[in-house]
């Protein structure tokens, strides 16, 4: 049977408009808005008998290289950590731009088969091509994006619509690397936004992308863009590399060349976090791929009040805190959007009133729940699954013997929560050194 994808997105559009007549079928209003960058992934799958070392096997000019059926998934930001959300049970609203094109359309129409109303706040733009992702990624070896930005591109703060977050608790954006008119001009758009949202007494979180040195976000002045944008930004929450792409080019190239691309160095960590801290943001946490998750606190109970969206249950449980969440043991069939789900587990526990130690447990399980399924989303499970998973003993990367301590405010140690206990003492909460 011939499948005509525009008679299928116009059948959806009437569907559509009948249900908006009724009203929303939501329940629950949304808690959260994510917003920023979206794109359709396309994701070739790898035969069980092909075995790849590194990625220049098969980059090679003139080489065909046979592959398995696509996984076609949206991606992005919006996407993964959105959809992320949606699973794990956190009622929220995607915002984002597509064009009017087959990409855009198969963008929506993925969106709706996770959530009839997850594809409503995404803006069709005439005109706009929309944006796309070919990720090659085969399993154990880390993955390389082709990526066009699109409509991303054209992404400005007065897209978004902010009467439509009253009575919301969190805004999160994501990768406006890729989003140019986002980042140019020292982040104006970027600033202006996260300052309007903040006004309006919603927690705020800012995610990061891989930036390309050749096109026009490499050549961005990221520290006077976080100088001005951070003061309203409650959690930030970047890759280590990607930190040191726009704070320590010299450290990233030495890094890069040594073959230490994820090393968990904390005192490098610890000197990094304390600048953003300084800049004005309350939370920094760094992904660090298969080595987890470092995340460090502002000392200053005044600037913790600040996060909105009471999301930050109780502020002394989490002033002055440094700590470092290894992942869980799990077979990895591929770790395209491992860190937006992440983030999406950090999150929705903090909606919770979760503290910091059970945070952060839960933030890298679901990640680990991710690289489970070749696709981004598709591995992610209710919160409570999550939740009953870790407490029936999931095993921890590296946790056997590992001593778990924490640094609070005063620099001292202060041993390990009840929770971080309750759990096997599976999160290794560290000073300087993790």
């Amino acid at each position: 049977m011939w499948y005509d994808p525009m008679s299928h997105m116009r059948k959806l559009a009437k569907k559509k408009e009948k249900e908006h007549e009724r009203g929303s079928d939501m329940k629950t209003m949304p808690q959260v808005t994510v917003a920023g960058h979206i794109c359709l992934d396309v994701i070739p799958s790898w035969p069980g008998t092909r075995m790849v070392r590194e990625l220049g096997e098969l980059l090679q000019p003139g080489k065909l290289v046979q592959v398995g059926p696509a996984v076609i998934s949206a991606g992005g930001a919006v996407s993964n950590t959105g959809v992320a959300l949606h699973r794990l049970g956190v009622p929220v609203r995607l915002m984002g731009k597509v064009g009017d094109d087959l990409i855009g359309r198969s963008i929506l129409e993925v969106l709706g088969g996770q959530g009839r109303d997850l594809a409503r706040g995404v803006m069709v733009i005439p005109g706009q091509a929309s944006s796309y992702s070919i990720v090659i990624n085969p399993p154990a070896v880390d993955r390389v994006f082709l990526h066009c930005p699109g409509a991303n591109d054209t992404f400005v703060a007065r897209d978004v619509p902010y009467d439509r977050l009253k009575g919301q608790r969190l805004f999160h954006f994501g990768y406006p690397p890729v989003m140019m008119r986002m980042c140019i001009d020292g982040g104006k758009e970027l600033a202006r936004m996260f300052k309007k949202v903040k006004w309006m007494g919603l927690a705020t979180s800012l995610d990061m992308a891989h930036i390309d040195p050749a096109a026009s976000a490499g050549k961005v002045d990221w520290p006077g863009l976080l100088r001005r944008t951070l003061p309203y930004v409650d959690l930030f929450l970047p890759s280590l590399e990607e930190t040191l792409f726009m704070l320590d080019r010299r450290e990233l190239g030495r890094r890069e060349t040594g073959g230490q691309k994820s090393g968990a160095d904390g005192a490098l960590m610890h000197r990094l976090a304390e600048q953003l801290l300084e800049w004005g943001a309350a939370v920094v946490g760094f992904k660090l791929g298969d080595q987890g998750m470092y995340l460090r606190t502002s000392a200053s109970a005044k600037r913790l009040a600040r996060v909105g969206g009471g999301i930050l249950a109780d502020i002394e449980a989490w002033r002055g805190r440094e700590m470092l969440a290894p992942c869980f043991a799990v077979k990895v069939a591929g770790t395209t959007g491992a860190g937006d789900c992440t983030i999406a587990g950090l999150l929705a526990a903090l909606l919770k009133g979760m503290g910091p130690e059970e945070a952060m447990t839960t933030a890298v399980a679901v990640g680990a729940c991710c690289v489970e399924k070749t696709d981004a989303t598709s591995g992610v499970v209710t919160l409570a699954k999550v939740r009953a998973r870790i407490k029936g003993g999931w095993e921890r990367v590296g946790s056997r013997g590992a001593r778990s301590e924490s640094r609070g405010a005063d620099g001292r140690g202060a041993g390990v929560g009840k929770s971080a206990r309750r759990e096997r003492r599976t999160v290794k909460i560290t000073g300087d050194k993790p």
